[in-house]
């Protein structure tokens, strides 16, 4: 009986080592919450990036990659939304306390999560592991850092630029000697060349997204300031204001180009592209990330592109060089990585998106490495050469602003309203200044 029963506790207790030897086995679970689409139909078994296409493609395929790689020791789990409600779902999480591991966020909104306490800084995971943020190009470093400190780990610069059809171009005799686009270096050029397009072509020299899609006029309208060097907010970023000398210009520019028919009217995000796809602009003024649509647009023998594609970054119309940018970045959760098991893991996996960053360059945004930016590699896509300059020129909102992504919407609805509507200047001037500061009061800090 004695017997028996002893045999019984060291059964038992194989059986508890075994579970015990089970349990401290088991992969390390993270969650991965982002944007980018969904594509597990096409990419789902990928593990390869470089057989991998577009945004939702390339991402997929890293992650596929990552887990293959540490399959037996960290898992992460993606959680996929819809780029329009993202932030509110994400805000819904926290609330929940369903906080994600990691989650994709632009820069412009990171501030406030830095500002509410509720990502974790991450230079010391950064030097453990081997993230050289010395590095990140200037525009990263900007977009990531608050008080000397990184807060998210910067994932590419992405950018307002020209998108022109070089078909067109040709056709109102504005194309140079080499073949190139002819591009205005002040406001007067513009008019002067977008006039001359209009009348060779009988079409708009612009498509943008005027309607709906409102941030477009925001980002060509910060463009234009910046561009002059216009102190748009305070500088503890708590007012903004709409009469300096270079917002009037900038939106000024703005209403003529609309109003003389220079830009194609009443489009919204699909159709503007759709236009420019059809032919039917010569410039669409959209980010980086079209950059592989139009490419592959261009090579089809049907198109209106064909053998007819450039992009530039937003030309110098005034003082010095510079263009609306903002990132994407993966910021870490204090609510979604409670202990260092998962902390480890989060910042492991950070450490592999930075080494696999070329890859994301693909998408047609911009490295975030200094090193990615000078490769061969890099150089040797089509036309990324001669946009690698915005690393270095691109602006955004101050990091100070706070609720950026709400007070873009705010500006461009009115800018809109000037374009669109026809709203008086002024009306428009002291109509920004009174939503966007009432805004920025209620704020949280």
């Amino acid at each position: 009986m004695r017997a028996n029963f002893k045999l019984l506790l060291i059964l038992l207790g194989l059986l508890g080592a075994g579970l015990a030897g089970a349990a401290r086995a088991a992969p390390t679970e993270i969650t991965l919450m982002r944007f980018f689409g969904s594509c597990e139909s096409k990419y789902g078994q990928l593990t390869d990036p470089a057989q991998a296409v577009g945004e939702c493609g390339i991402i997929t395929a890293l992650v596929n990659q990552f887990n293959a790689s540490h399959k037996d020791e960290i898992v992460v789990r993606t959680q996929i939304s819809e780029w329009g409600p993202y932030y509110d779902q994400l805000t819904a999480r926290l609330v929940a306390k369903d906080a994600p591991t990691i989650a994709v966020m632009h820069e412009s909104a990171l501030g406030d999560y830095v500002r509410r306490g509720l990502v974790l800084p991450l230079d010391e995971g950064f030097r453990e592991w081997g993230v050289d943020t010395a590095d990140f190009t200037d525009h990263a470093r900007r977009g990531v850092m608050f008080k000397g400190e990184s807060y998210a780990l910067p994932f590419d610069t992405w950018a307002w630029l020209w998108h022109i059809n070089t078909n067109l171009m040709k056709q109102a005799g504005l194309l140079g000697a080499d073949g190139q686009p002819l591009l205005p270096h002040s406001p007067q050029e513009l008019l002067a060349q977008a006039r001359q397009f209009r009348k060779a072509t009988g079409k708009p020299y612009f498509a943008w997204a005027v309607a709906n899609e409102t941030a477009a006029n925001n980002r060509t309208f910060l463009t234009l300031v910046a561009q002059q060097n216009g102190p748009l907010f305070s500088e503890d970023g708590k007012t903004i204001n709409m009469h300096l000398p270079q917002a009037s210009e900038a939106l000024s520019l703005m209403q003529q180009l609309y109003q003389e028919g220079l830009v194609k009217p009443n489009q919204d995000y699909a159709s503007a592209n759709q236009a420019f796809l059809n032919g039917e602009a010569g410039v669409i003024v959209v980010g980086t990330w079209t950059i592989d649509t139009f490419l592959r647009e261009s090579k089809q023998p049907q198109s209106a592109l064909y053998n007819g594609y450039a992009v530039r970054p937003f030309p110098q119309l005034y003082a010095r060089k510079a263009v609306f940018a903002d990132g994407h970045s993966w910021a870490m959760f204090k609510a979604g990585s409670p202990d260092e098991k998962t902390r480890q893991a989060g910042l492991i996996f950070l450490k592999f998106l930075w080494d696999h960053s070329a890859a994301w360059s693909r998408t047609g945004h911009l490295p975030v490495s200094q090193k990615v930016a000078a490769s061969a590699e890099f150089r040797a896509l089509p036309f990324r050469t001669g946009l690698s300059e915005i690393t270095q020129t691109g602006v955004a909102m101050p990091g100070n602003v706070p609720t950026q992504r709400a007070i873009e919407l705010l500006m461009g609805e009115d800018v809109a309203n000037l374009l669109i509507s026809g709203k008086p200047l002024a009306e428009v001037q002291s109509s920004v200044e009174k939503r966007v500061n009432t805004a920025l009061k209620k704020a949280r800090r």
